[in-house]
């Protein structure tokens, strides 16, 4: 069927109602939170509400002196001195409710007007959505928002679209309640339109009786785990899929200002410095641009961008699902540290859109650096080679083959974005694999023996089995799930590099273990 294209013509969402699970259609709002709207009319002698008076927080004033949005954050860059920190007061009682007295108080769940405020203005700056629409929810950062989104949309024993390797917490969230996965195949670029494509119209056949997948969770930039981003085309044509079969997508996307340029094995790595609006004119698009009819549910974060233990993102949807969204907000989280909340506002407001985009920029080029650092070091350890140069089974973008020799041990695409490189290991080329060929599941269990001997050399990676989505109890293995025989994977960080020889150390023991291992 033939999609619009963006427009900036203002459009409404269609009616999505049949998306939303019983549970969510049975919410009421909650009685309590209904009365607070009428406690702030002036003039009001409320008998009501249960709130603890002001005068009884043991708070008066609260200072903070941030980084200014210009502040290096280059690893051997001094602290920013006293004179340069940009302080943030926030009294007890103070103008507009940006103070203590209104912000630690029970409020309404949809989050700190001004905090909100400033994301609706940075949503129409940065991602140019095609409705206008939408709505800004304020949550507890995506672990939260997905939690309440699977509330909103999925029923027990349903399927989720996901990319064939998927965040492990965000199927912590699914599994207990009977969801299982269908996964879609990746390419470097992300989850193939091809595939998705195919799932969904050969579903009925494959899956007689079982009811088609309606909802897709996906990390569009810097994948987690592997490190993928996702180009504007794909995007188009992944949406005007979900169109035509009737899929809600939920876009999660922490790292989406963390996008680098494609690294150059040929070329010594370099910062290109950019102004706030070079920055945003080198972003991917979200699915928001390309949402005519209200089908993306956005969840952005300060977690990545500011502190993880903020606990604030937010919802980016259409008025029918924020507004079941507030629902179940109202009566299980009922709104984020109002601390975290008036510390955001104060600190985003005293930078600018243009000066959070600076920071976002200066940020954006230290995970660069620190993903150049790895493969940099990678390149003196091993014999990278493109992997179209090689003929490497179903590799993509540089195979690592050990010093001196034709043997591949591990390939992977250097990431685009985000903080994680997903390696791919040939197991076939370690005589110690073949020991394992009576296990029920080989590739499973040379790879667990593989983590323990890296763990008791002093270097920790994440088991790509866990990013393996689930798809019930009878596939569970590498085969009855489908993947390919004779391959593993572990996902490594580059996020808390800080020091480079801390970061080749690491990098050197693996190096000499899989030496070990691989024979060499």
């Amino acid at each position: 069927m033939t999609v619009p294209a963006p427009s900036t013509v203002a459009v409404e969402s269609i009616d999505l109602s049949h998306h939303i699970n019983s549970t969510s259609k049975a919410r009421q709002p909650s009685p309590l939170k209904d009365l607070l709207k009428y406690m702030v009319e002036p003039g009001m002698c409320s008998l009501a509400g249960g709130l603890p008076h002001p005068t009884l927080f043991p708070f008066q004033e609260a200072t903070i002196n941030a980084y200014p949005a210009t502040a290096d954050l280059a690893i051997d860059a001094p602290t920013p001195a006293a004179s340069d920190l940009l302080p943030l007061s926030i009294l007890k009682y103070g103008a507009k409710g940006d103070d203590l007295a209104t912000t630690l108080q029970y409020g309404l769940s949809n989050g700190h007007p001004s905090l909100v405020k400033f994301a609706r203005e940075f949503t129409n700056e940065l991602f140019t959505p095609a409705r206008q629409d939408y709505e800004i929810l304020l949550n507890n950062g995506n672990t939260d928002g997905w939690n309440k989104i699977v509330g909103l949309l999925c029923e027990p024993g349903d399927y989720l679209l996901t990319e064939e390797y998927t965040f492990t917490s965000a199927q912590g969230v699914w599994i207990p309640q009977g969801i299982k996965a269908a996964p879609v195949k990746m390419d470097e670029h992300g989850m193939r339109s091809d595939h998705l494509r195919q799932t969904l119209a050969e579903w009925e056949t494959k899956m007689p009786g079982v009811k088609r997948p309606h909802v897709m969770y996906i990390v569009p930039v810097g994948s987690n785990p592997t490190g993928s981003t996702m180009p504007a085309k794909r995007r188009q044509e992944i949406y005007n899929i979900c169109v035509e079969f009737d899929v809600v997508i939920v876009e999660d996307d922490p790292y989406t200002f963390l996008q680098f340029p494609r690294y150059d094995l040929n070329a010594p790595s370099a910062l290109v410095a950019q102004t706030a609006e070079q920055f945003k004119t080198s972003l991917v698009p979200s699915f928001l641009k390309y949402d005519t009819q209200g089908r993306v549910i956005r969840m952005d974060t300060f977690s990545k961008t500011i502190a993880p233990g903020s606990r604030v993102g937010y919802f980016i949807a259409n008025p029918l699902f924020t507004e079941r969204l507030l629902r179940g907000t109202e009566v299980e989280t009922q709104a984020p540290s109002g601390w975290s909340q008036i510390i955001l506002s104060k600190l985003l407001w005293n930078w600018g859109i243009e000066g959070f985009l600076t920071w976002l920029s200066n940020l954006r080029d230290q995970y660069q650096h620190r993903r150049d650092q790895m493969i940099d070091a990678f390149a003196r350890l091993y014999d990278l080679r493109p992997a179209s140069s090689t003929s490497v089974p179903g590799a993509e973008g540089l195979v690592a083959f050990a010093k001196g020799t034709e043997t591949p041990i591990f390939s992977f695409v250097p990431p685009t974005g985000g903080m994680f490189i997903w390696a791919r290991f040939y197991l076939n080329n370690s005589p110690r694999y073949a020991i394992y060929a009576n296990e029920e599941d080989p590739e499973q269990a040379f790879m667990t023996d593989l983590w323990k001997e890296l763990a008791a050399a002093s270097v920790l990676l994440v088991p790509g089995a866990y990013y393996s989505p689930w798809q019930g109890k009878d596939k569970v293995t590498t085969a009855t799930r489908g993947e390919e025989a004779n391959i593993g994977y572990f996902r490594l960080t580059y996020a808390m590099n800080t020091v480079r020889h801390e970061n080749e150390q690491g990098l050197e023991r693996m190096s000499k273990v899989l030496q070990k291992v691989w024979g060499l």
